[in-house]
């Protein structure tokens, strides 16, 4: 039988309690889940491709006795590196109409780049539906509770990077 390997890519900007709720959601769908950290600097990450991977570990920990699961960085096109761990299927989360118009699109493209990979697209959580990890630094940075949002350990890094 072949193993389903989906992958859910992100730049976990930081680690949201919103990821985590799509990865535990994903790992329902597939014998494997590769969680792949995006390397885009073009974004202005505020923790590093080593923090933003070691925050992932830390939530995918509890997942590894049912299922397997990896966590990698990448950089580049997408689809290529969805083809390189021979994944079937790339999860998205979708939070609003805007996400769904670009996500969309870009699942377009990806079929069009290769039509064997699908993309899943699952809804966020209703309580989880407003969390943005933009904003979530944003809140932090000026001082706010975050603890609603994110992991302890995250909410600690963040006041660490702000403090």
């Amino acid at each position: 039988m072949t193993k389903r390997i989906a992958l859910y890519p992100g730049t976990f900007d930081p680690m949201t309690l919103g990821h985590l709720d799509i990865m535990k959601r994903a790992s329902n769908l597939c014998d494997k889940l590769v969680v792949a950290v995006a390397i885009n600097n073009s974004k202005n990450p505020l923790f590093s491709l080593e923090e933003r991977t070691a925050m992932v570990e830390h939530v995918v920990a509890p997942f590894r006795d049912r299922i397997e699961v990896e966590v990698k960085p990448f950089e580049g096109l997408l689809i290529h590196f969805v083809e390189s761990v021979g994944a079937s299927m790339i999860v998205r989360g979708l939070r609003a109409v805007s996400d769904f118009e670009y996500e969309f699109q870009m699942a377009g493209m990806n079929d069009r780049l290769n039509p064997d990979i699908e993309t899943v697209f699952l809804m966020a959580d209703p309580q989880f539906q407003t969390i943005a990890s933009r904003l979530v630094k944003e809140i932090a940075r000026l001082g706010g509770d975050v603890s609603q949002f994110v992991t302890p350990e995250v909410e600690l890094r963040l006041k660490d990077k702000y403090s």
